[in-house]
């Protein structure tokens, strides 16, 4: 299970981080599945959490509705983008959570 694997990542402490800060969010589900842990809100699919290599991606399934003010999300198809991180960014998890938030009440 990628739950599991990401909690004995060299990258768990990020992760661990990440993953607080979302939960703390009202509403927010956690969906441990096989492959990557997911989180909705309000029941509606809102990101998933994975360590990488050189840290953690988050990818924001409606990225493409997203603002995008520090230039951080990255991807190339339609719907998903991505935040790569490396070390924890508050403010700008932040910003991007509730931009994920707005995203998807369309």
């Amino acid at each position: 299970m990628q739950f599991a694997k990401d909690m004995s990542s060299p990258h768990k402490g990020l992760f661990v981080a990440v993953r607080a800060k979302l939960l703390a969010l009202d509403d927010i589900e956690e969906l441990k599945k096989q492959k990557i842990t997911t989180y909705a809100y309000n029941g509606s699919p809102l990101c998933h959490i994975r360590t990488m290599p050189k840290g953690v991606d988050i990818g924001f399934l409606k990225g493409f509705l997203m603002a995008d003010d520090y230039g951080l999300l990255h991807g190339n198809t339609k719907r998903m983008k991505v935040l790569s991180l490396s070390t924890m960014l508050d403010q700008e998890l932040d910003y991007y959570f509730q931009q994920a938030l707005r995203a998807s009440r369309k």
